[in-house]
């Protein structure tokens, strides 16, 4: 340790095997990025302004716009810097930040799918009693726990990854601060990082991805049971947004984490698609089948343009 100089910071080398794309992928994913922002603004935006929209379920649409342009937010605006042609180094400090949010808002965006699919279960299953369950302080007893479930998870990755000493190459081999990146990189024996964070991360996935199938089991079981195709269709069409997402968002995680020897190309691209093309295509999930939310952008930009014509 004496003959090593302690790194004070990090240099990200960007998306592997991209070298000369550098132009076409900021004008990519500055695309990306944009609509992530105005899609999520404009969902969160409905749910606020519209009193049809102050429901259980969109409350937890609500939350999942926030985590979506939260998430989004810790990765894209340094990669569009040194695509850019700015400088790709991040301090210490600022890597251990976007560390920490970064799984902070994935961890909880997991749970915040859970505890959605436990919404859509007692909607399904108990139709008559569904307000009673899910009243204001059930909904707002399972937000906050989304959020400090996110935050423990978060903490213990982050302080097992940067109490390591890191004091040889600063070159981290990918376009933000992860874990895998990381641990490479240090001066120290780094299993326990390695096994706590496959549990963590991995694992953790897993097991709430376990809790939605047994939810949608459920959903699906009540839902054969509906006699009437329209009562079955109405039914389905409540879940199908929420499984789609799922279905972006759990992938890619599982993907990256569960593998032995991933590629880094094929890691980059899944994380790219969890990290900006996933929380661009929620609102679109959510509102094209949408009639409430629809209903709620359009009255909202009427109002917004009488207000102007009035002015």
């Amino acid at each position: 340790m004496r003959n090593h100089t302690m790194v004070m910071e990090f240099l990200l080398l960007g998306i592997p095997g991209t070298w000369g794309l550098e132009t076409a992928l900021f004008f990519l994913f500055l695309t990306l990025y944009v609509c992530t922002l105005l899609g999520n603004v404009l969902i969160l935006t409905a749910v606020i302004s519209s009193s049809r929209l102050h429901t259980p379920m969109y409350f937890f649409l609500g939350n999942l716009s926030i985590f979506d342009l939260g998430f989004s937010s810790t990765t894209a605006p340094k990669m569009l810097l040194y695509l850019s042609g700015q400088s790709q180094g991040i301090s210490f400090q600022g890597c251990e930040t976007q560390l920490f949010f970064y799984h902070f808002l994935g961890c909880t965006e997991c749970f915040l799918y859970t505890v959605m699919a436990y919404d859509r279960f007692v909607a399904i299953c108990f139709p008559l009693r569904y307000m009673v369950i899910m009243n204001y302080r059930a909904c707002s007893i399972l937000a906050t726990g989304t959020w400090m479930g996110g935050c423990v998870h978060a903490i213990i990755l982050t302080s097992l990854t940067f109490r390591l000493p890191y004091c040889g190459s600063n070159e981290v081999g990918y376009y933000f601060c992860d874990i895998p990146a990381l641990l490479p990189l240090a001066c120290e024996d780094t299993s326990l990082a390695q096994r706590v964070s496959f549990t963590n991360v991995g694992l953790l996935s897993l097991i709430c991805f376990f809790l939605i199938l047994v939810s949608y089991t459920r959903i699906g079981i009540a839902i054969s049971k509906i006699r009437s195709a329209e009562g079955r269709q109405r039914a389905f069409s409540t879940c199908s947004a929420h499984l789609s997402s799922i279905l972006c968002a759990y992938g890619p995680v599982i993907i990256i984490y569960l593998q032995p020897d991933p590629s880094p190309l094929l890691g980059a691209v899944v994380q790219i698609l969890n990290n900006l093309v996933t929380p661009m295509l929620n609102p679109l999930i959510y509102s094209l089948r949408n009639k409430d939310v629809k209903a709620a952008l359009k009255n909202g930009f009427l109002k917004r343009s009488l207000t102007l014509e009035n002015k």
